[in-house]
């Protein structure tokens, strides 16, 4: 039998984990080495869905993918399908999703407001309703990519927009716009807490059995560090999903959030993880305390 129909033989024998994850630098650097097979997955053939974070919240709830990026907001609703893989974290150390608004202001004059937002699920909204307050202030969900036009523009759909809620990469751009920083939630969250602000995860179908979670979870990891061990290749290849970011700044980028937090959540990540699940039900914004459920390393 010639090498390609072993390849193909061995393809049709695979089992096929469906990977979701978002259309950005971050997550296509992580993802790099398993999407381009640089190294052998065994008996598993990933396929990779490239959707926005609110999306993939959503669909997570059909339990459609495998394996699935997952707001940690949105997996305080989603613990009886999915477990969160011990690696793979986007963890805000001391940064984070900002509120960004076309002239400066301070916290109490957004009370009332209306903010466009990236997803009621996302991290970055739980973030924001602790920091402003429960009912506090209108949204308006609008796609996460046009956030920092519709702030600039100040309207979206014939609404009046008065501040917007920026995640991914707009974090390193709103100034370009002429738009003005409010708070960084990452920031205000490491001083009220001590810790960092646990802001994304990749959960695991919990159906799979364990022998093919640890599996999974053991090569979404050596993706992870292949990436970080060949830097300049897995950049170029996540530069795709930059949209408009130059080198440096997509190199800043991946290295907020592809990290030795994201190789291992480790003691600490968990406990920050368990931090804003409880303080997102404490104020009463997560409807019931989820103790998060981890792959063990």
């Amino acid at each position: 039998m010639s090498a390609s129909s072993l390849a193909d033989d061995k393809s049709k024998n695979a089992m096929t984990i469906r990977v979701g994850h978002s259309p950005d630098a971050d997550d296509a650097f992580m993802f790099y080495a398993l999407a381009k097979d640089c190294f052998e997955t065994g008996k598993y053939r990933f396929v990779h869905e490239l959707v926005d974070i609110e999306t993939l919240n959503r669909r997570a709830f059909q339990g459609e993918l495998e394996l699935t990026a997952l707001s940690l907001h949105a997996y305080a609703y989603l613990a009886d399908k999915y477990m969160i893989c011990s690696c793979g974290a986007s963890m805000g150390d001391n940064y984070g999703p900002m509120v960004v608004a076309r002239t400066a202001c301070e916290r109490q004059d957004l009370v009332g407001k209306t903010i466009a937002v990236p997803g009621t699920l996302t991290t970055a909204f739980l973030s924001l309703s602790l920091w402003l307050g429960k009912d506090q202030f209108k949204y308006v969900v609008v796609p996460f990519d046009e956030i920092l036009d519709i702030v600039e523009r100040g309207e979206y759909k014939g609404t009046a927009i008065d501040a917007g809620l920026v995640i991914h990469e707009g974090q390193l751009t709103y100034q370009d716009q002429g738009l003005h920083l409010i708070v960084d939630l990452g920031q205000w969250w490491m001083k009220e807490t001590g810790y960092p602000l646990p802001l994304g995860a990749n959960g695991i179908r919990k159906d799979l059995g364990m022998d093919v979670i640890n599996d999974v979870n053991r090569l979404l990891r050596e993706s992870i560090v292949h990436g970080l061990k060949h830097r300049q290749t897995a950049l170029d290849y996540a530069l795709g999903f930059g949209r408009g970011l130059d080198r440096g700044k997509a190199d800043q980028f991946v290295g907020m959030y592809v990290n030795d937090w994201t190789v291992e959540f480790g003691q600490r990540g968990r406990e920050a993880v368990a931090l804003l699940l409880r303080k997102g039900y404490e104020a009463g914004i997560i409807e019931k305390l989820v103790v998060p459920e981890f792959v063990e390393s």
